[in-house]
């Protein structure tokens, strides 16, 4: 893990909120749902490729909760992000994250809804949790009817997440219990 970047506008805040961004990734996307759930004070930001995916895999209606509030991608300059300067979000977390999204994360590409809270979270030193979808050379998957699906990572994509570990203020996890661990020290 990465050192710590403390919020420095968090300090003091009353309610800690979890802003957790989810892209259009199927690898993972149940278990990252049943992660974020467990966790009050949640906000989950959706790409609009992450609507798409969660209507195909059958997930819409176990993310309505109670206390749990949900932002669509309506515009890439989002005024949701302001809420990262005003010490709203104790983390963002972003999982699961495509590939696409981590290219443009390690790019400094902010032209959608999850591109640009990773890049203003960074700006507001508010810590950041990765989990991205490609990890390893061959993967095991699972696709929305539960059926077993291989996945091949290209070397871009394995360099990406590579370079991603690199970033101050940024934890890079490779499943659900490291980010359980990690979660825990910034709530």
């Amino acid at each position: 893990m990465n050192d710590k970047v403390p919020n420095r506008s968090f300090a003091g805040s009353k309610e800690t909120r979890i802003a957790w961004a989810i892209t259009g990734a199927g690898h993972t996307l149940a278990d990252c749902a049943n992660c974020l759930l467990r966790y009050p004070n949640v906000d989950i930001f959706l790409s609009r490729a992450a609507e798409e995916v969660i209507r195909i895999y059958a997930l819409q209606d176990r993310l309505r909760v109670p206390g749990v509030r949900i932002y669509r991608e309506t515009l890439a300059s989002a005024p949701l992000v302001v809420r990262l300067f005003r010490g709203t979000y104790s983390v963002l977390v972003v999982a699961p994250a495509t590939s696409n999204s981590v290219a443009k994360f390690v790019h400094g590409i902010s032209d959608t809804l999850v591109t640009n809270l990773f890049a203003q979270a960074g700006k507001a030193r508010v810590p950041i949790i990765v989990m991205p979808t490609d990890l390893a050379p061959e993967m095991d998957s699972v696709g929305p009817h539960g059926e077993p699906v291989k996945v091949y990572p290209r070397p871009i994509d394995l360099e990406n997440t590579a370079r991603l570990r690199k970033f101050p203020g940024v934890t890079v996890v490779e499943s659900i219990e490291e980010m359980e661990r990690c979660l825990a020290t910034y709530l």
